[in-house]
């Protein structure tokens, strides 16, 4: 499993282009018949992938990694599939995981496998903190997540916010997890931007054709930064950062957040005139 350590912003002004993305964007997460981990010792997330194509996949790393007898002992884990319609099944219960739906898996569950149903391979994202309460194995679609319209055609941000995991939807310890949709014609995210200094986050980008791109910025405020990202790659974004992205046609992209509280209107606005 890769770690990513956690990083000072008086550290990051001074970082070029390769050192920035050495330290917060994941690049190859997707591959096939693998499961990839990232341990990142921001608020310890684990982001991770499994494209099961050929074979099933076990969700097991080496335990030494994180002081447990296995993974789930003392975490909780949201599962997002962006592929083709798979298979998530814990501890001997089977579920059915489409596109853009959503499983929770809660602390104390001791076997996790991921498995395909189709010519086509799913490929499942999946983001895990630290728990401290067992809550119930629960499956979202895309149709129970609570939707939230924001934006506009005329400031190019007219998006979807889909909720799974949250306060008022599937219960967690920590984590808060969903996905946003940007209509056709609209590139821009989370702009104007902020800060919650209460809670990092972690960005998935998909649904990206081959040519496209997504600069995702990031920095204090008064010394932003950019990521170049591509289809499938992550953003880590520590609570100090803004996190906001803008691309050459419009995407999706998964978010998750952990730390102080699973307060998702927790922010601090950024004035446009103050960023720099």
């Amino acid at each position: 499993m890769e770690n990513r350590y956690v990083s000072h912003p008086n550290d990051v002004k001074s970082f070029d282009t390769d050192r920035l993305r050495e330290e917060f964007l994941i690049e190859s997460l997707f591959q096939t018949d693998e499961l990839v981990t990232v341990y990142s010792h921001v608020d310890r997330y684990i982001v991770g992938s499994a494209v099961p194509a050929s074979k099933e996949i076990k969700l097991e790393v080496n335990l030494k990694d994180i002081g447990t007898d296995f993974f789930l002992e003392r975490r909780e884990i949201g599962i997002i599939n962006i592929g083709a319609p798979g298979k998530v099944t814990a501890d001997g219960q089977e579920y059915e995981v489409a596109a853009k739906e959503c499983l929770y898996i809660g602390l104390g569950t001791k076997e996790v496998t991921f498995s395909g149903s189709g010519s086509e391979p799913a490929k499942f994202y999946f983001v895990s903190t630290p728990a401290h309460h067992q809550y119930p194995t629960v499956k979202a679609t895309q149709e129970d997540a609570t939707p939230s319209h924001l934006g506009d055609i005329k400031t190019s941000n007219e998006r979807t916010i889909y909720k799974y995991i949250h306060q008022g939807g599937i219960k967690s310890c920590q984590l808060v997890m969903g996905i946003t949709e940007l209509a056709p014609g609209n590139m821009w995210n989370t702009m104007p931007c902020h800060t919650h200094n209460r809670r990092s986050e972690v960005y998935l980008y998909f649904n990206l054709d081959e040519n496209a791109t997504v600069f995702h910025f990031m920095g204090e405020p008064q010394n932003t930064k950019h990521l170049v990202v591509r289809d499938g790659q992550v953003a880590i974004s520590p609570s100090w950062s803004i996190h906001s992205g803008v691309g050459t046609s419009n995407y999706t992209f998964c978010w998750a957040m952990a730390g102080e509280n699973q307060t998702f209107d927790d922010m601090d606005a950024v004035a446009m005139k103050d960023l720099k």
